[in-house]
């Protein structure tokens, strides 16, 4: 099976999508790329006890600057399973870890890094799923992105295939026909530079959107996996990054 990176299920009258969303850079081009596609989409935001949950104030300024109609935010708690950086503060997020370019092919399975929350990918595409088939709609999109990743395996493509196939036979829209789950994946194949200039073409306000897994007095920490992975790809890009970083100013 192979997963949609550049096209969404076409030819059905309901034009909804659900696109999960967080409000940051990937999340905001994928959710242009969607609405630019002529859906309507339905946005799916998370608030799982996170670190970084300024992203969620983000996600909302963003839905407003779309004038979107609809936004759904989960309410998960994670706080009594832990096992990340990202939702346990007794661990650090990993700082200046990113030196060379990190791709699928050169991450070992034990450089995992501790921002990984478990299954958190599968969890919240459940949860898209579930919107999906009670709003109709065939198409969910995510922005994962595999090039330039930070070695989390739920965004590799065969795990974005798998996790379609499954849509498929797990619902009763998808055993009974009466929808053909697909999920979209617009950004998979392209490099953190690449997603900036694609932002930038389409109208993506990035201006709006938050990166940072560890954010220092309301500022992006600017040495975090996010934070580097996002400076390289504006400087490779040559544009200049509306982000605000904590060091910076000190």
């Amino acid at each position: 099976m192979n997963i949609n990176d550049n096209k969404h299920n076409g030819g059905y009258k309901n034009k909804k999508a659900v696109v999960l969303f967080s409000g940051g850079l990937d999340s905001t081009t994928t959710l242009k790329i969607a609405i630019d596609e002529g859906f309507e989409p339905v946005p799916v935001t998370f608030f799982y006890n996170q670190r970084h949950e300024t992203e969620i104030e983000h996600a909302k300024n963003i839905i407003n600057f779309f004038g979107l109609k609809k936004h759904i935010i989960v309410n998960l708690d994670f706080s009594g399973i832990k096992g990340s950086a990202l939702i346990d503060k007794n661990i650090k997020v990993p700082k200046n870890r990113i030196k060379a370019e990190r791709t699928s092919d050169n991450i070992e399975k034990n450089d995992i890094p501790a921002t990984y929350v478990p299954a958190r990918n599968t969890i919240f595409l459940s949860y898209a799923l579930a919107a999906a088939e009670v709003e109709k709609a065939s198409d969910i999109f995510i922005g994962a992105n595999y090039i330039d990743y930070s070695g989390y395996p739920d965004c590799r493509p065969e795990y974005l295939a798998s996790f379609e196939n499954m849509a498929n036979l797990a619902t009763k829209a998808g055993v009974t026909g009466e929808i053909s789950f697909k999920i979209n994946a617009p950004l998979l194949r392209l490099t953190k530079k690449d997603i900036i200039l694609k932002a930038v073409e389409i109208g993506a306000p990035l201006n709006l959107t938050h990166s940072c897994y560890d954010p220092i007095e309301g500022l992006a920490c600017g040495v975090c996996d996010s934070c580097i992975l996002r400076k390289r790809g504006f400087e490779e890009a040559g544009i200049n990054d509306p982000t605000q970083y904590f060091n910076r100013r000190h």
